[in-house]
């Protein structure tokens, strides 16, 4: 395939929808091979479709561990290679604390913590092979302070703080960076329809946020990017939050 012989090739798991679908589009206006990842096979056709050639699409279900291998093996045998890969994909659970079950905390951690080690672990063998790689994890900014009703969530993305730090540390002598990018408070329909549905929230939200205004997804998309190309080569294990400030706000 001589459109792939100078062309980086990425993996974008969640890439067909927020900030994933953000990061999918910078990554083709970069003349980056895409890949991206997720279970709604109708979504993922669309945006492959309307980004053209450099983007293509695997479905998969991430929450299904045993599946991973596989989705990693066919991506290596059609394109040959992955250079880097941003762990986007993760799901959401507002809910009081003393009401969360333990399938509900458990589900949450399975698709925002347990896939991501497994679907960087396989991508690594490969990176490894080659001895260069960049692997981006999307944080949280309910990592750095505490929020209420999203402990599960909370729990999972501290948790992919310390994974971001600890491989960081093993990989980078091997020529594999390991950086984070910490989403604040970004407008998309999911988080406009919680914000607009609580004034009071949305007011807190603004109110420690020194820029005083909701970033976008292409905000979080130009961090992703500015980590995974070469522009950030001395850079690894950096949790970098893209928040107008609102993790330092008072």
């Amino acid at each position: 395939m001589s459109l792939l012989t100078n062309t980086k090739v990425a993996v974008v798991t969640g890439g067909a929808s927020g900030l994933g679908l953000a990061t999918t589009k910078k990554f083709v206006a970069q003349n980056i091979k895409t890949i991206i990842v997720g279970r709604n096979e109708a979504n993922l056709k669309q945006t492959a479709d309307e980004l053209g050639g450099l983007c293509s699409y695997k479905v998969c279900d991430l929450s299904d561990l045993a599946a991973i291998p596989a989705l990693i093996k066919e991506i290596e045998a059609e394109f040959g290679t992955i250079d880097i890969l941003v762990n986007n994909a993760g799901i959401n659970l507002k809910k009081k604390f003393e009401e969360v079950s333990d399938e509900e905390f458990q589900r949450i951690v399975q698709t925002n913590v347990n896939s991501v080690f497994t679907i960087s672990r396989e991508v690594v063998k490969l990176m490894l092979e080659k001895g260069t790689g960049s692997i981006v994890n999307i944080s949280s900014m309910a990592a750095q302070y505490g929020i209420p009703y999203v402990i599960a969530y909370t729990a999972a993305k501290t948790a992919i703080d310390g994974m971001t730090k600890a491989m960081a540390v093993e990989l980078s002598p091997k020529g594999i960076r390991v950086n984070c990018v910490a989403p604040g408070f970004i407008k998309t329909a999911m988080s406009a329809k919680a914000l607009d549905s609580d004034p009071e929230r949305k007011n807190k939200v603004l109110s420690r946020t020194p820029m005083g205004y909701l970033g976008v997804p292409e905000d979080v998309a130009e961090a992703v990017y500015f980590l995974a190309s070469d522009s950030a080569k001395y850079v690894t294990g950096a949790i970098l939050p893209v928040d107008g400030g609102n993790s330092i706000g008072f």
